[in-house]
């Protein structure tokens, strides 16, 4: 029987198989933030255990709340700055050269295809976009990964998401995931890795098909995951090119981890976007999808461009093209948020900074904060947020405020409008 990429990495990674389900593995890498981290430090101190692993492949950032907004933030800032100087962690990024960890790491070389990564964060699947196996963990595993470099996983089950047909204009990689979570449910794929294979796949850019895997954990999943092809190794050529000879021969390489034609699958889905129109969630779980058509005309009293799921150079470009030339409604707050200072820095030479600023628009630093309501962009009782973020839970960004979840360009002709309404391009 053949095997599934994830289990092509699980297998690979095996260092021990305490009971029957329960599987230990070796991690390629550790990423850590201040807000889940420091209580790992803090117990591994208490424990007189505070060693790590392996400080080459342990990646730290100061990303959720950026700059510290008061004493509590600053503190966990400040543990995880004296953790890495004390540990010799030399890739540590504070503030003023940091970025949302999600698209931070990525960008500088640290997901590799077939790697093993935890992280104490819910949207760690996010780096299945380079066909690494990269899970969120809970405080306990974040520890053991830090100490010993290892994490034990049950088995993978796959649900195989074949994404086919041809993508309407105006609609985006956001769309598709949203789609995907709309179809499936919030539970639809708990305790199993979503593969997303299928000629759009093939199409995505690096950035678009991050964003879908980041999405992968709002259906319950464990990881997404996607292969890994000619459009990765162009993305990672300048960390891999003192590796590999040519482009080729890594694209060989990592061919090998492509999931066999008969691995077996829990589920498989075909899913055709030929005929998806932009969509927008409404209520409070990611599942709850209608089309932007159907919540034209809704006002709300904040755009929030960002994140994790689509603050990366690709969505502020889609942002700016709308935004080029026109003013914000006075009745809304747009907020956007690079999501590193090197996309804060190609959007300023790319004139994007310029665009969002002359249309009336807040350009901060990056940061975590407004997404989960911690700084940044939080909302009042009773307000209204579109946002490109990746959670509409009740109080998400703020007590009493309303989240709906959409791509860029929706968020980009909403903030115009002043009301809900979709892109025209």
């Amino acid at each position: 029987m053949g095997k599934t990429i994830a289990e092509k990495i699980f297998n690979s990674h095996i260092v021990d198989n305490p009971s029957e389900n329960i599987f230990v593995l070796r991690l390629d890498a550790v990423f850590c933030h201040e807000i889940t981290t420091p209580m790992a430090i803090n117990d591994l101190i208490k424990r007189n255990k505070d060693r790590v692993f392996d400080p080459s492949r342990i990646k730290a950032v100061i990303d959720h709340v950026s700059p510290a907004k008061d004493s509590k933030t600053a503190l966990q800032g400040k543990v995880l700055r004296d953790w890495a100087k004390r540990h010799g962690i030399k890739d540590f990024f504070d503030i003023g050269r940091n970025g949302v960890c999600h698209a931070l790491f990525p960008e500088k070389g640290f997901v590799l295809p077939g790697y093993t990564i935890i992280m104490g964060d819910s949207h760690t699947c996010t780096h299945g976009a380079f066909g690494a196996f990269a899970a969120g963990v809970g405080t306990t595993d974040l520890e053991v990964g830090i100490l010993k470099g290892v994490c034990a996983f049950g088995y993978p089950k796959t649900i195989k998401i074949e994404i086919t047909g041809d993508v309407p204009k105006g609609v985006y990689a956001k769309d598709i995931i949203l789609s995907i979570i709309g179809r499936i449910g919030v539970n639809g794929a708990t305790n199993r890795v979503i593969e997303f294979t299928g000629a759009v796949i093939e199409a995505m850019s690096m950035e678009s098909r991050m964003t879908l895997c980041n999405m992968a954990v709002e259906a319950g999943a464990t990881s997404g995951i996607c292969y890994p092809d000619m459009t990765t190794v162009e993305y990672l050529w300048p960390f891999l090119k003192g590796k590999y000879l040519s482009k080729d021969e890594a694209l060989n390489d990592y061919s090998s981890l492509v999931s066999d034609p008969d691995a077996e699958y829990a589920e498989v889905i075909q899913h055709d976007v030929s005929d998806l129109e932009p969509l927008i969630t409404y209520g409070y779980k990611p599942d709850c999808i209608k089309h932007v058509r159907e919540m034209e005309g809704v006002k709300v009293d904040q755009v929030y461009i960002g994140s994790c799921t689509n603050g990366r150079i690709e969505d502020l470009r889609i942002a700016a093209e709308i935004f080029k030339g026109k003013k914000i409604s006075e009745s809304v707050r747009a907020i956007i948020c690079p999501a590193t200072t090197e996309v804060y820095n190609q959007a300023l030479k790319e004139g994007i900074i310029e665009i969002f600023q002359e249309a009336g628009a807040c350009v901060t630093s990056p940061s975590c904060g407004a997404c989960l309501g911690m700084s940044n962009g939080v909302l009042a009782e009773g307000e209204v947020c579109l946002s490109t973020t990746n959670r509409n839970f009740n109080g998400r960004m703020g007590k009493g405020g309303m989240v709906h979840l959409a791509s860029p360009a929706t968020a980009a002709a909403t903030a115009i409008k002043g009301a809900i309404t979709r892109a025209s391009l």
